[in-house]
């Protein structure tokens, strides 16, 4: 029986209000209007910048939502307009639309867009419409995508088509976490061969990071977090060699100047720390160190004196890597395909979406790298 034009009833992991461990619910999802397409959700990774709308971001306005960014699936049916895609068609969701005609779209310089939530409601991380409602009340879809449903629907500006031969329970990962590290590097940092890298916090986002700046042909790359267990995993992408700031009495930007003899070429912070955002410039080499802010935050101010910049440091940040979202992830899709790219080794865990308070607790703690949701069956 078709569900074209219908409204769907199914599963969702609904945020009521902030810090509170999401609720299972029975969600009504509209079909598709112009230029939409509804998406059957299959998997999904959870990623920290759920847990930070949930937990830190905490804004008022941001709530009942359902969460999830980091999702694949395959187009269920389609709106007036939409020519793109068909029923059927393996998807990626994306949290940065690209609609190709904006300023931004045609600037080869960003991969940012005027058009879809980012570009008016980061604080909030959800635009006032949604095709969303629980219990007779409208609920927010996070971040443009809401990946913690069993459908979803998304302006088609804001998905992309991908191989169908890519396994969704992996590829999954591309939605977010590991285009943001792997690009933050080879995309924005543009590391270069033989070069020096040091990257802070070895979550999903880090470890992606490690694999660019090897992917680029850095020399080495220096995995800097609190947290010895990761170290092993840091290895399988690239890193070789490792700092855990506890273990020093002295600021880790003087370690890491004492190990390469003055300060790293690049460093990239993957954590969302203002703190740490300084410590990673400071590691610096001064005359041409180049510093890259990928970690989502934005609660605080950071800081730094002028003289580090004024001594040739670079600092820039890097939102979802760099990539054009639609154009970049079927390239990553292929890339992963061609045994150029790892996905596999990020996955610690597989749940379902009932364990979804789960999967946040492990991550909270810092139990794993990405726990894969599956959501529906293919």
């Amino acid at each position: 029986m078709s569900t074209a034009g219908k409204v769907i009833k199914c599963k969702a992991a609904v945020a009521w209000e902030p810090n509170k461990p999401m609720v299972i619910e029975e969600i009504e999802v509209a079909p598709p209007q112009a230029n939409e397409v509804r998406i059957k959700i299959v998997a999904t990774g959870v990623c920290h910048t759920d847990l930070y709308h949930l937990f830190e971001g905490m804004h008022k306005d941001g709530f009942p939502a359902v969460l999830g960014h980091e999702g694949a699936g395959i187009v269920e049916s389609v709106g007036p307009g939409v020519t793109e895609f068909q029923p059927g068609d393996k998807v990626i969701p994306l949290f940065i639309s690209q609609c190709r005609e904006c300023r931004f779209c045609k600037n080869p310089k960003t991969n940012q867009c005027e058009k879809g939530w980012a570009a008016d409601s980061h604080d909030v991380m959800a635009l006032a419409e949604s095709r969303f409602t629980c219990k007779g009340k409208k609920v927010l879809q996070f971040m443009g995508t809401s990946t913690f449903s069993e459908y979803t629907v998304m302006n088609q500006m804001a998905v992309a088509k991908i191989d169908p031969a890519a396994p969704l329970d992996k590829v999954c990962l591309l939605g977010c976490g590991v285009c943001t590290g792997y690009g933050a590097a080879v995309n924005t940092a543009k590391v270069e061969p033989g070069s020096t890298c040091a990257v802070f916090g070895l979550g999903a986002v880090g470890l992606a990071a490690v694999m660019g700046c090897k992917a680029a042909g850095a020399k080495r790359i220096i995995a800097v977090d609190i947290n010895p267990d990761k170290f092993e995993k840091a290895k399988v992408f690239g890193a070789t060699e490792f700092v855990n700031p506890k273990d020093h009495n002295k600021p880790i930007n003087e370690v890491l100047a004492e190990m390469t003899g003055g300060g790293v070429d690049y460093s990239l912070e993957c954590v969302g720390n203002v703190a740490v955002m300084r410590s990673a410039l400071e590691s610096c080499i001064k005359g041409w160190g180049v510093s890259v802010l990928v970690g989502w935050t934005d609660l605080h101010d950071f800081a730094a004196r002028p003289i580090q910049l004024i001594a040739g440091r670079t600092w820039k940040g890097s939102l979802f890597g760099g990539f054009k979202s639609k154009d970049g992830v079927p390239e990553m899709v292929k890339a992963y395909l061609n045994k150029k790219v790892k996905l596999d080794e990020f996955i610690t865990h597989k749940m379902t979406l009932d364990q979804v308070n789960d999967a946040i607790e492990l991550m909270k703690h810092g139990k794993c790298i990405r726990t894969v949701l599956s959501v529906s069956p293919q």
